[in-house]
């Protein structure tokens, strides 16, 4: 199956160090957080870095909300006060733990990589969690060119309620106008 980031999604989350992160626990109440990510493959990852937080780990909201409803998304966006600036990205998915080693490894590299602050963290062990977001669904809008990107599409569909085909010009009336 075609990768649901296309290359535009992409390079807008690749510009973004922060974004944020929504979650719900099993009663639907939300949760957003702001959230460091780095994406690798078709994947978006993130760490529960050493950053202080109480509770941390697993017991951290987000992670809470994650064992109980694993749909997320994760916004990304630009804003100007010229609205004609303004963009997101927002990635819909699922979420899960990652635990086999060498994802893990792998994660850790592209997070240390994007962000010079986890390379002196110490960040083994449970309670420093990763986690793996496979996105299901992108919505890419920029005010100039809204674009929506669906699975298996390179290219960026027209925005929804926008018309398939031109619309045809009007036929020239068949009545004759007097001389």
């Amino acid at each position: 199956m075609p990768p649901v980031l296309d290359r535009a999604a992409r390079a807008f989350l690749a510009r973004h160090q922060v974004a944020r992160l929504a979650t719900a626990d099993a009663a639907g109440q939300p949760h957003v957080v702001p959230l460091c990510f780095a994406l690798t493959g078709a994947h978006l990852y993130f760490v529960v870095d050493a950053k202080p937080k109480n509770p941390g780990g697993r017991a951290l909201k987000r992670m809470r909300n994650i064992a109980e409803n694993p749909r997320v998304a994760v916004v990304a966006d630009d804003y100007a006060e010229d609205w004609t600036a303004l963009a997101y990205c927002m990635v819909r998915g699922d979420a899960a733990i990652v635990t086999a080693a060498s994802e893990r490894r792998r994660a850790l590299a592209a997070l240390r990589a994007r962000y010079p602050q986890y390379r002196t963290m110490r960040l083994d062990g449970p309670e420093h969690p990763v986690v793996r977001i496979t996105p299901r669904h992108v919505h890419f809008w920029r005010a100039s060119a809204p674009l929506v990107t669906r699975p298996g599409d390179d290219a960026p569909a027209p925005p929804r309620g926008a018309p398939k085909r031109r619309p045809k010009p009007p036929r020239p009336s068949a009545r004759r106008r007097p001389r």
